[in-house]
């Protein structure tokens, strides 16, 4: 629903200047870029990419690509994280941003934990004008002109920006909760010279519980018998920027080493204008999850009114979390546990 209204925007004089944060149906395989809260959640180094085409079959399409690295500080607690976005968008809209993340870990009961997070990152937005369409080239009849009188053709190239962020995140064994506020300082993201328009502030807020269904043991080709995971876990996800708003709710089944998911994204009983039904995606995932190895696809079934001819949207992550035994010194402390959310 973001990108859809985004395109619409682009057909204004000043929607160059309007713009939505990527989003990503795998928000879990992307951890720091939900919430800095979740740098360093590991527990141990770790290495993540993603990649996400949304819209193929249409020329306004999006493409995301994302890397993130990430490692946990047994001795103080805390973890770090770096967190690398790269975002093109149909208009030649293109953006990267560096992001530094430090998170810190509270132990509230012996099964209770929170983590609270600040990212603060640099910004690089670049247009491609000659790919732009204005309001001033449009006729009534759908006729493109191809030239244009509109001013923001005439603008620079690019424009750059710090933004900052902060996350809370709650979790025992079998529940998890957070929140998160990106684009604190709401940077001003216009190319024009002494023009303002403050991006919008993106909140999230996400939460679910894993059911354990039984404990197995299973035999496969690449080792010994050992015990695997065999759980449900139901969650939700709600993102606000500026006046639009999605839901994502879905399960995970979890069949180790498989993982299957199931979403529906949007909110059916809001309409943001005349025809516009807040109705997005029905999103299906598959994910295979190996040792310190995690791989997963989604595909998100467009049931906008964009339709099928979109294409959906595709999306691939990997992930591989390093060997690590921290640092044990007296007096001995228990093991910090990993996350209770899933891994897609």
């Amino acid at each position: 629903m973001f990108r859809r209204l985004l395109l619409l925007l682009f057909t204004l004089p000043t929607g160059l200047a309007l713009a939505q944060d990527p989003q990503m149906s795998q928000f879990y395989a992307a951890p720091l870029y939900l919430s800095p809260a979740f740098a360093g959640s590991a527990m141990a180094p770790r290495a993540i990419l993603n990649y996400r085409n949304q819209w193929p079959a249409l020329s306004a399409n999006f493409v995301t690509s994302m890397l993130s690295v990430d490692h946990y500080i047994d001795r103080f607690n805390s973890g770090i994280g770096l967190l690398v976005v790269n975002d093109q968008q149909f208009s030649g809209l293109k953006s990267v941003s560096a992001a530094l993340q430090y998170s810190y870990q509270l132990k509230i009961t012996e099964n209770l934990a929170a983590r609270a997070g600040f990212e603060a990152a640099f910004v690089t937005r670049s247009a491609d004008f000659f790919r732009l369409t204005f309001g001033d080239q449009l006729s009534n009849r759908g006729v493109i002109s191809p030239t244009t009188l509109d001013p923001v053709a005439e603008l620079g190239p690019r424009v750059r920006y710090a933004t900052f962020s902060t996350g809370l995140l709650v979790y025992d064994q079998r529940f998890w909760a957070g929140v998160s506020a990106h684009h604190l300082n709401r940077p001003n993201q216009a190319f024009a010279i002494n023009t303002s328009d403050p991006l919008p502030m993106r909140i999230t807020a996400h939460g679910g519980y894993k059911i354990p269904l039984a404990d197995y043991e299973i035999g496969n080709n690449l080792g010994d018998q050992i015990e695997r995971e065999k759980s449900v876990s139901f969650a939700t996800l709600y993102k606000k920027q500026g006046k639009f708003d999605q839901l994502d709710v879905g399960a995970y089944l979890t069949y180790a080493p498989l993982t299957f998911g199931l979403w529906y994204r949007g909110i059916p009983i809001k309409q943001y204008d005349r025809g516009l039904n807040n109705h997005d995606a029905a999103v299906f995932l598959i994910g295979y999850r190996q040792d310190n190895f995690s791989f997963g696809y989604s595909y998100d079934a467009t049931i906008s009114s964009l339709g099928f001819a979109s294409g959906g949207s595709h999306e691939i992550s990997l992930a591989y979390t390093f060997p690590y035994e921290p640092e044990r010194r007296p007096p001995y402390r228990k093991r910090k546990r990993e996350l209770s959310c899933p891994k897609f």
